[in-house]
């Protein structure tokens, strides 16, 4: 079957407000997100789906639909995101948390990787003063700092080879950054990845937070909570890459198993809290303890909290996560106690 799949940069420049805009000819916006990152096969969706979306792009069916097209993967080597929502190349990631649940950590852990890899990083520093505040200590990090879209367009220019931009919410709601990503279009700019945060948290009650996305990181409070980091939610965190093409078929597998066991210790553990572990079933104990595992798996010391943790930065390369997600869910690593899992590199 041919591989097919959403336009989504072109939805992103034509329809800035799309939440408002699909609410507006009766298309749902979960059904408008879930299109965006491939969770729904764009060769199931419905035509009047297909039509609406194109009427407010004013443009063609055809022109929403990539054929053949294969997305590329950015391997960060931090396990949760390559696993559950890799990094689209040339697409565009936005980062979905509350204040406080780690994902300045996680920005500041890509600036480093990508400072210290084949990437030039640029941050275009967010407009207000207090946002600036929050993020010192982090855009130094970067190659280069801009303050307006036109000196980062002017400075998007001379870079040449890869580049990953980071931004904050402010300039999608202004719709800056989607003229900005048109004027990169126009010229031939395209080897742009863009990395969005919201400082304020907002978009996390956002039907699609910061419009049509190729990637969402949607970080979990329990799991910051339990200081469990990076706090990535693992059922609802997607990329275009595992949801369409991009993956191999074991990875795309192995997701799905993970999933399916972390959904299901999520709901036994809600009981664990308030009754204790007797109340689980026997059937089920397996599960919630493999679960446990799997969860303490995903956690990762960062390089650039080593000075605040004591823990030695780790990189897991894709193919030895799936090795070792594979080993967990096999029931391989059953022997090892829930605490020697916990802020580790690969199993090995």
């Amino acid at each position: 079957m041919e591989d097919i799949r959403l336009n989504v940069a072109l939805l992103r420049r034509k329809v800035p407000n799309l939440t408002t805009a699909a609410k507006s000819i009766g298309i749902r916006p979960a059904t408008v997100s879930n299109l965006c990152t491939g969770k729904i096969d764009l060769g199931k969706a419905e035509i009047r789906t297909l039509v609406g979306l194109a009427s407010l792009a004013n443009c063609k069916v055809d022109d929403l639909i990539i054929r053949g097209e294969k997305l590329d993967m950015i391997e960060t080597k931090i396990k949760a995101l390559d696993f559950f929502a890799p990094l689209v190349k040339e697409g565009t990631t936005g980062l979905v948390a509350r204040p406080g649940m780690g994902q300045l950590v996680i920005l500041a852990e890509l600036l480093h990787r990508f400072k210290e890899g084949d990437y030039t990083t640029v941050f275009l520093l967010p407009k207000t003063r207090q946002d600036e505040l929050e993020t010192e200590g982090i855009t130094e990090l970067a190659n280069y700092l801009t303050e307006s879209t036109e000196e980062t367009f002017s400075k998007l220019s001379e870079i040449s080879g890869d580049i990953l931009l980071i931004t904050d919410n402010s300039y999608v709601v202004s719709g800056q950054l989607l003229d900005l990503q048109e004027k990169m279009i126009k010229e031939g700019i395209k080897n742009v990845t863009t990395i969005l945060l919201d400082l304020s948290g907002e978009v996390v009650d956002e039907d699609i937070p910061f419009g049509p996305l190729e990637t969402v990181w949607q970080l979990d409070a329990d799991l910051a909570a339990r200081h469990l980091y990076p706090a990535v939610q693992p059922i609802f965190s997607t990329s275009s890459l595992v949801e369409g093409v991009g993956v191999d078929q074991r990875h795309f597998n192995l997701r799905q198993r993970a999933q399916k066991l972390l959904r299901r210790y999520k709901e036994l553990r809600s009981l664990v809290v308030v009754y204790g572990l007797d109340k689980i079933r026997s059937n089920e104990l397996e599960t919630y303890e493999r679960g446990e595992r799997l969860e303490a798996y995903f956690t990762q010391p960062f390089y650039v909290a080593e000075s605040f943790t004591g823990q030695v930065g780790h990189e897991v390369s894709l193919s030895q996560t799936l090795q070792d997600v594979e080993y967990i869910l096999d029931g391989k690593a059953d022997e090892q106690s829930v605490d020697n899992l916990k802020y580790i590199g690969s199993l090995v």
